[in-house]
C-alpha cells in the first residue's frame, strides 16, 4: 500500500513512517519547517527499510494551493495513495479569557483546516480508484481540557468531519476513521504535561503507561487493512483504558 502522512517527520507522525515502511509499505510524509528531521528520516528509511519508497515533502497544511501541489507530486511519484493519516497538528497552551485570536486560528487553520484541505485534494484520486482510507488523529483532549481550549476544540471538529467524510463517501468504497489518542510519550507531553497529570495518568489508566508510537502504528495498519472494510464512521480510543484526563 501507499500511505500518505501529514506531519510524518517527528513524534507520533515518525513512529508511524518507520512502522509502516518496516512492514512492507510505501511512504509520501510531510513536514512543515524541520527539514532535517525529514532527511534523517527518510535516510533510515534507505538503510532499514531499502526495497520501499520513502520521501519527504515540505508542507504548510493551511495553505490550500501547497497542498494542491504537495498531493499532485506524491500522486506522479507513486502513481497511486491508498490511505492518508492525518496527523499533522499544533497546540497553543493559555486559558480561553487570555487566548490571542492568531493562537486560535493557527491551532484551527493547521488542525482542522489543514485536514480538511488534505481530504478534498486526494478525494478525486480516492474516487477513481474507488477505495481509500482516511485516518484522523485525535486525542482525549476532545472531552475538554483546561488551557487547551484550542486543541480540545480543532480535535472535537475532526471527529465529526470524518463523521460527515463516512457518509458522503462510503458508498464509492472509501472510508473515514478517527484514533483517539490518551497521553502518549512524545516531545509535547514530555515538554507540557505537568507532573501532577502525569501522576494521575499512571496512577488512574488501567494499562499504567503512556502510549507509544507503536501502538498507533498498529491501528493504522488495521484500519487501512481490508479486514477494517467494514469500519466506516468510527473513532477508536487509544487510551489504555482511561478516556478523560483531569
Amino acid at each position: 500500500m501507499v500511505f500518505f502522512i501529514t506531519g510524518g517527520s517527528r513524534g507520533i507522525g515518525a513512529g508511524i513512517v518507520r512502522d509502516l515502511l518496516t512492514a512492507g509499505h510505501d511512504v509520501a510524509f510531510t513536514y512543515a519547517t524541520r527539514a532535517d528531521l525529514a532527511a534523517d528520516l527518510t535516510a533510515w528509511a534507505a538503510t532499514h527499510a531499502p526495497g520501499r519508497r520513502c520521501r519527504a515533502y515540505a508542507l504548510d497544511v493551511r495553505d490550500s494551493s501547497a497542498v494542491e501541489r504537495v498531493a499532485d507530486a506524491v500522486l506522479a511519484d507513486f502513481d497511486t495513495i491508498d490511505a492518508a493519516v492525518l496527523n499533522a497538528a499544533i497546540n497553543r497552551m493559555g486559558l480561553t479569557i487570555s487566548m490571542s485570536d492568531e493562537d486560535w486560528r493557527e491551532v484551527m487553520d493547521v488542525n482542522v483546516t489543514g485536514a480538511f484541505y488534505v481530504c478534498r485534494q486526494l478525494l478525486p484520486a480516492f474516487l477513481a480508484n474507488r477505495s481509500g482510507r482516511f485516518i484522523h488523529i485525535s486525542s482525549i483532549a476532545v472531552y475538554g481540557m483546561a488551557g487547551l481550549a484550542a486543541y480540545s476544540a480543532s480535535k472535537a471538529a475532526l471527529c465529526g468531519f470524518s463523521a460527515s467524510l463516512s457518509k458522503e463517501y462510503g458508498p464509492k468504497g472509501i472510508t473515514s476513521n478517527v484514533l483517539t489518542l490518551g497521553f502518549f510519550d512524545t516531545d509535547m507531553s514530555r515538554e507540557l504535561m505537568p507532573d501532577k497529570q502525569k501522576a494521575f495518568w499512571y496512577e488512574t489508566c488501567p494499562a499504567k503507561r503512556m502510549g507509544t508510537a507503536a501502538d498507533v502504528s498498529q491501528a493504522v495498519l488495521y484500519l487501512a487493512s481490508p479486514g477494517a472494510a467494514f469500519v466506516n464512521g468510527e473513532t477508536l480510543h487509544l487510551t489504555g483504558g482511561l478516556r478523560w484526563a483531569p
